[in-house]
C-alpha cells in the first residue's frame, strides 16, 4: 500500500493496518502510525499525503495538524492517524477498535 511504503519511508513507528469495513461506515481502513516529535507527524502525514495524491487519491481532509500531536488524513476508504507515542497511548485506537481485523503489512499489496 502507497500510505504505508509512503510512513515506512520516513520511519513512522509501529505502523498498524486495520481493516474496519465490517466494524464502522467510516471508512475500510484505519492505518496507524506514530512519531517521534510533532515535527515528526507532519513529515510522516505530508509523505503519506503527497504519495497518495501522486497515486491519484487525494486527500478529503486533514484534521488535528496544528497541534502535532494527532493528525488525521481522511482518503474516503483509509483514514491515516499519525500520532506522537503519548497521544497514541492516551487515545489507544488499536484497543478502541479491537473488533477490526489487523491487516498483516506483508500482505499490504492486497489492499
Amino acid at each position: 500500500m502507497t500510505a504505508v511504503r509512503a510512513l515506512d519511508d520516513k520511519k513512522g513507528i509501529d505502523i498498524k493496518l486495520l481493516a474496519v469495513a465490517d466494524v464502522s461506515s467510516l471508512a475500510d481502513y484505519f492505518l496507524i502510525c506514530t512519531g517521534s516529535s510533532s515535527t515528526h507527524v507532519k513529515t510522516l502525514c505530508d509523505a503519506a499525503e503527497a504519495a497518495l495524491d501522486a497515486a491519484g487519491e487525494p486527500a478529503l481532509r486533514r484534521e488535528g495538524h496544528r497541534s502535532g500531536t494527532w493528525v488525521l488524513l481522511d482518503f474516503g476508504c483509509l483514514v491515516v492517524h499519525v500520532f506522537t507515542e503519548e497521544t497514541r497511548q492516551f487515545y489507544d485506537l488499536e484497543r478502541l477498535w479491537n473488533d477490526a481485523v489487523p491487516v498483516p503489512l506483508a500482505a499490504e499489496s492486497e489492499v
